[in-house]
């Protein structure tokens, strides 16, 4: 089946959407389309939902509804004592998914996990420039400097030699980048000269399989009746593409969603009071920011970024955007993560004080693009808002702003760009439940091209954060971290706006959903009652 056919197959998808809340079909709300699905590529938690949660695993899974890392497919593992090997013992008897275009011939085995990984950190993979690959998480978690070897054991064992030690090591074998696909198919899909079907025709071994997707409409899931593990309790998971966050609420009124993620917060109010209505809250680990472009003048000078920072009424933010469910952030982690420094003091609001700053540092008549994600996230329910509050907040200081947007897809890949013209607004939600996911990931020299969308690189805090990645224990990263958040502070190369309460909408049918503090929508264990 070509790509075109899984389009078609969307659209007779799409029909089976309306109306299947039956006990064997969940349909979620979705906020956009996944830019695809191979999650290796990606950053976005749009595009983890779609792909990484449904139809993959990893060696190490996380809990769901908790950040405890347990067995996946690797049934165990070991740290060698100097922490510069890790040897994972694979599970037996794991099955691949099939589609037209390929069935598998074995069981998945040691050479899917090197495969899945060397072709993100081998320039020389046949796989290495697919579908645009930058493995943006890749190369923002260090992994390239990390990783000197992966070795087959044997067909269940594989050990990854290290160049260093990696606290967080087994935790982010959990992530989304680390999800595990089928090196078989990788070679079927070279070898028929269309290896970019990985990423438009998923084969994995997640719980549910993939069966179609139209674009901005519609992704069409099955369950998985060969899954290793526990089975989904839905035979049919339908994800129902609806940016517009009231449209989604009226679909689950209406029964033709049965879940939705990110309800306006104007509307929560009267979602809590609607009987019909079920309205889980949960505490974000997440942060929204303004991420500066740091290379470029006059955002190079941390005093002009600083000017910026005090400028911006977060107050009023969180009051009109927000409406209140969340509070204002000072660092970048969330006061929910260890490490996190309380007593950091937040920019003050002082317009006046911002205006003579940047008078001393010979700036004036400046123009500045501000960026507005076209979604909803977690950190940020409505950036075109924000953005609009802020340009008010910097006309007051002289400072003339162009709001400007893209389609989603295209917003992540320009806000990449060394010599993106402006500030960006963007966010985080954690993935492993470690302080590095944030400062590193976000904030360290190795994401500069990638997920640092602040190109910022200053070599006091990378120390810092390099060296609390080596340590065993948290009570000796700690220190560390709580001083990175002291510098991140002084050279403020983001405003940091906001750590956001998580609403998640449903139908009083929906059994056993989890809001996962990692941000993911994961549906294998919900049910219909």
């Amino acid at each position: 089946m070509t790509f075109k056919s899984y389009i078609a197959a969307g659209a007779a998808a799409l029909a089976l959407c309306a109306g299947s809340a039956s006990a064997q079909a969940l349909v979620y709300c979705s906020e956009g389309s996944p830019e695809g699905f191979d999650p290796a590529l990606y950053t976005a938690g749009t595009t983890f939902d779609a792909s990484s949660h449904p139809l993959y695993d990893h060696l190490t899974e996380f809990k769901v509804g908790t950040t405890e890392v347990l067995p996946g497919l690797a049934e165990s593992w070991e740290v060698s004592d100097d922490g510069l090997t890790v040897t994972f013992k694979l599970r037996a008897g794991v099955k691949f998914h099939s589609n037209q275009n390929f069935t598998p011939t074995r069981d998945f085995n040691a050479d899917d996990v090197i495969f899945s990984f060397d072709r993100q950190g081998n320039p020389d993979h046949p796989y290495n420039k697919v579908s645009g690959g930058t493995w943006e998480y890749y190369g923002g978690m260090s992994m390239p400097d990390l990783v000197k070897s992966i070795e087959k054991v044997d067909d269940l064992t594989v050990r990854f030699h290290l160049n260093r030690p990696e606290a967080p090591f087994v935790a982010n074998m959990a992530m989304d980048f680390a999800s595990i696909v089928s090196a078989e198919y990788g070679q079927a899909m070279l070898d028929a000269g269309t290896p970019e079907m990985l990423n438009q025709a998923p084969i994995g071994t997640g719980p549910f399989t993939f069966q179609a997707y139209q674009k901005d409409a519609v992704i069409r899931y099955l369950r998985n009746d060969a899954y290793w593990g526990e089975p989904a309790r839905v035979e049919t998971l339908i994800f129902a593409i609806t940016p517009d966050a009231s449209v989604r609420y009226q679909k689950v009124q209406a029964g033709e969603c049965h879940i939705m993620a990110y309800p306006n917060p104007a509307d929560v109010a009267d979602m809590q009071s609607n009987e019909d209505i079920v309205v889980m809250e949960q505490e974000g680990l997440n942060v929204g920011y303004l991420a500066y472009n740091t290379t470029v003048a006059p955002y190079d000078n941390p005093k002009v970024r600083k000017a910026l920072n005090m400028a911006i009424d977060k107050q009023a933010i969180i009051d009109v955007v927000f409406q209140g469910a969340g509070q204002i952030a000072k660092n970048p982690i969330p006061p929910t993560m260890w490490s996190y420094n309380d007593a950091i003091e937040d920019d003050v609001y002082d317009p006046e004080a911002a205006k003579a700053m940047l008078e001393a540092e010979g700036v004036s008549d400046l123009n500045l693009k501000i960026w507005a994600m076209p979604v909803q996230r977690p950190y940020n329910p409505n950036a075109r808002r924000m953005a609009e509050l802020m340009q008010a907040d910097f006309a007051k200081i002289g400072v003339n702003v162009e709001i400007v947007s893209y389609e989603w897809g295209e917003y992540l890949s320009r806000s990449r760009e060394m010599d993106r013209d402006g500030a960006v607004l963007l966010g985080w939600t954690g993935d492993n439940g470690d302080p590095d996911n944030f400062l590193a990931v976000l904030l360290g020299c190795d994401g500069r091209e990638n997920s640092n969308r602040a190109q910022w690189c200053y070599e006091p805090f990378e120390e810092l954060i390099q060296k609390a990645k080596v340590l065993p224990t948290q009570a000796e990263r700690q220190p560390l971290y709580e001083e990175a958040q002291a510098i991140f502070k002084e050279q403020a190369p983001w405003a940091t706006i906001a750590h956001s309460v998580v609403y998640m909408t449903m139908r009083p049918e929906v059994d056993n959903y989890v809001v996962h503090p990692l941000g993911g929508h994961i549906f294998n264990a919900v049910g219909l009652k």
